[in-house]
């Protein structure tokens, strides 16, 4: 276990060094959550301008509204290439997309594809290239809770095929790599990123570890993908406008959308 020491010189253990193995919870999501007629592929996405456009403009219908104290983070039903295809409405940072995840599986979903947005430690990333999630650094919490103490969580190795097939064959640039999951986007501060770019880290965000930590536990196969968004590589931060790329966004989604689809069809 890892140990600290506090002012006093008191020794103690990290809490989140104190893994328990145990595969039932006090409140087991299964024992919580009905199992519903929903599709087995499905794209959890952060995007809400996409869930918007999947409602007003290609008919995606609530299964599920799941509200949460800040408002809802819904399951829809969206018809697909003539599919039946799921899609997760998901929350920001790794708590609550880990919780959400948990929720969906409870629910029925298996397959799935995360696509959201990063921000780039390198600079010839450009705004827009897509980055396949190799592994994960936990620089978060929630992770360390389903797996035990490590520095990183690997992706689903078929998944991740999966979903870089279909880049490949739509022709999409991408490059796989590891990215650095952080629940503290104000606390990036310029020898962390200068550390995580030396370690091999090409971009930060707040849940791919928490992610592929649930789906490991759960035994779901999950892939991820992200965009490149803002920029940490110069003196200053550059926002770059990046949530404003609505058609980069919506290419994603579909990218997410055929891999789960073809992950269901290779596990079904």
């Amino acid at each position: 276990m890892a140990h600290s020491e506090d002012g006093d010189g008191r020794h103690f253990h990290i809490p989140l060094s104190e893994h328990d193995a145990a595969l039932t919870a006090f409140i087991e999501p299964t024992e919580q959550i009905a199992r519903r007629d929903v599709p087995e592929a499905c794209v959890i996405t952060f995007f809400g301008d996409v869930v918007d456009r999947l409602v007003e403009q290609r008919g995606a219908r609530v299964l599920v509204e799941n509200r949460w104290e800040d408002g809802p983070h819904p399951l829809l039903e969206l018809e697909h290439d003539g599919r039946r295809l799921a899609v997760l409405r998901s929350g920001v940072g790794a708590p609550l997309a880990g919780a959400l995840l948990e929720q969906v599986i409870a629910m029925g979903c298996r397959y799935f594809v995360a696509c959201g947005g990063a921000g780039t430690l390198h600079p010839d990333l450009t705004l827009g290239h897509c980055v396949v999630v190799s592994a994960a650094l936990r620089d978060e919490g929630t992770s360390f809770h389903y797996l035990p103490p490590g520095r990183l969580v690997d992706a689903d190795p078929g998944a991740r095929r999966a979903l870089e097939s279909v880049l490949d064959a739509r022709g999409v640039p991408f490059v796989s790599g590891l990215t650095w999951t952080t629940d503290a986007p104000y606390r990036e501060t310029p020898a962390k990123i200068a550390a995580r770019r030396e370690e091999g880290c090409l971009t930060v965000e707040m849940e791919a570890s928490a992610l592929a930590a649930v789906a490991r536990f759960r035994g779901v196969p999950l892939a991820q993908v992200v965009y490149c968004g803002d920029d940490l590589t110069g003196e200053v931060w550059d926002k770059r406008a990046w949530q404003s790329l609505a058609d980069v966004r919506d290419g994603l989604f579909d990218v997410a959308a055929a891999a789960a689809l073809a992950m269901a069809d290779a596990g079904g």
